[in-house]
């Protein structure tokens, strides 16, 4: 009985009988030989099918395959430094599953709409492999470095009963007995909770912005990172949003090379990010503005035009802190050598790639949180739970939230963030 591995480990058994389970990705005929091009979900392997070692019925098989058929392919493995992942399989049988009907997405040229509308089907091609084998290691390298840290994942609810970042954006859906529910925008509140019963938490999961944007750079469903520290200040985050970012980039490198060559990323561009980041405030992010020819007025936030020139300057991640308290949240606490700005901070990706981190010390002063929630004209009732935070062992915390789209993106070298995540949520995208 021949072995029943995969391509990703198809290195360990040079010389062996194996049989690959797959689809057909590609074919092409030499002669008496058939090349096969054979994708397992870890990999694509070349499969060479010549007429004289197979049975008529195996190498008429190969003839009938049509692209995304599914087959179970045996034969020997062995290395060539020529084929595609240095290994190539001398096929021995080929069983058919299926022969697939005439797969809509060829090797020509389809529009976005097009391959929005097959996202189900578009997953299977190469480019589109690779963007979201990166994202789910991008996930993996995230959690074992927070539970390398002692962090402990603490799951906060998708429904929830008011906003985080402000009213405007928000999905509402009716709930039991005539409430009102909405779709969370954050787990930062809850997190918060967490900390203050763990000391160090992070939550991990989709969050949803109804706002109406089309830019590259907006879904409106995305997954977000958020670890929370109980006895963390601002600088004390600073530190681990760039450990943690720095570690992401170099597991990748580590880890999925293959990837990132489909994708033809230049790699040099990532084995510098390396921490310290440089760190700016607010203030002179603004002089970089004027000095590029930019007029922005003290107090609103940085949109995309403006975090892509400031991005520009720099050959790596850049913190901003120190925003005005008018561009940000009701939760973060104010400087206390003054009183316009937050303690927080914006980490913008090199390139365009704009915000991929936020974050804050939390005002951990009842009083204070209080007069904040009044000021920014949100009901008192709803957030109840969260002021007991600071009635019953308040203490100095921080944490911030890292979107997982914007990462992958910009790890990957890809323009837009509809490939980033296996099925899109746009302003006018909610199908498959």
């Amino acid at each position: 009985m021949a072995v029943i591995t995969t391509v990703e480990q198809i290195g360990e058994f040079v010389g062996e009988t194996v049989t690959i389970r797959g689809w057909l990705y590609n074919k092409r005929s030499s002669g008496k030989i058939r090349f096969l091009q054979i994708r397992d979900g870890t990999g694509t392997i070349q499969a060479v099918v010549v007429k004289k070692e197979v049975s008529p019925i195996a190498f008429a098989a190969s003839d009938t395959l049509t692209q995304e058929s599914s087959l179970e392919v045996t034969g020997t493995v062995r290395a060539d430094s020529r084929a595609p992942g240095g290994y190539e399989l001398m096929v021995r049988n080929i069983e058919v599953i299926q022969v697939a009907e005439d797969f809509p997405i060829t090797p020509k040229e389809h529009g976005p709409a097009f391959l929005l509308d097959n996202r189900h089907l578009w997953l299977r091609s190469a480019k589109q492999h690779a963007i979201l084998r990166i994202r789910s290691h991008v996930i993996q390298a995230a959690r074992e470095y927070l539970n390398r840290e002692g962090f402990i994942l603490f799951d906060a609810p998708i429904l929830t009963p008011t906003a985080c970042e402000g009213t405007s954006t928000l999905f509402e859906t009716d709930y039991f007995y005539g409430e009102r529910a909405y779709l969370s925008q954050s787990g930062q509140l809850y997190a918060e909770a967490g900390a203050m019963a763990f000391g160090k938490v992070y939550t991990l999961g989709p969050t949803f912005r109804a706002e109406k944007s089309k830019t590259r750079r907006h879904l409106t469903e995305f997954w977000m990172l958020e670890p929370e520290v109980a006895y963390a200040e601002l600088k004390d985050i600073l530190s681990l949003a760039e450990q943690l970012v720095s570690h992401l980039v170099l597991s990748v490198l580590t880890h999925r090379t293959e990837e990132l060559r489909v994708l033809e990323r230049d790699e040099s561009k990532l084995k510098s990010i390396v921490p310290p980041f440089p760190r700016i405030t607010y203030d002179e992010a603004l002089d970089i503005l004027r000095q590029q020819g930019v007029s922005h007025e003290w107090g609103n936030d940085f949109g995309t035009a403006e975090d892509t020139l400031i991005s520009q300057q720099f050959d790596c991640p850049v913190m901003i802190t120190h925003y005005p308290l008018t561009a940000k949240a009701f939760y973060m606490k104010t400087a206390p050598d003054n009183p316009d700005v937050a303690l927080c901070v914006d980490v913008l990706a090199p390139d365009g790639y704009g915000e991929i981190i936020g974050g804050s010390q939390r005002e951990d002063d009842y009083q204070t949180l209080l007069k904040k929630l009044e000021a920014h004209k949100l009901p008192r009732e709803p957030f109840e739970w969260y002021l007991d935070l600071r009635r019953y062992g308040t203490v100095p915390h921080s944490g911030f939230g890292l979107g997982i789209e914007r990462t992958v993106a910009w790890i990957c070298g890809i323009r837009h963030l509809r490939e980033a995540i296996p099925f899109p949520r746009m302003l006018q995208r909610i199908y498959p």
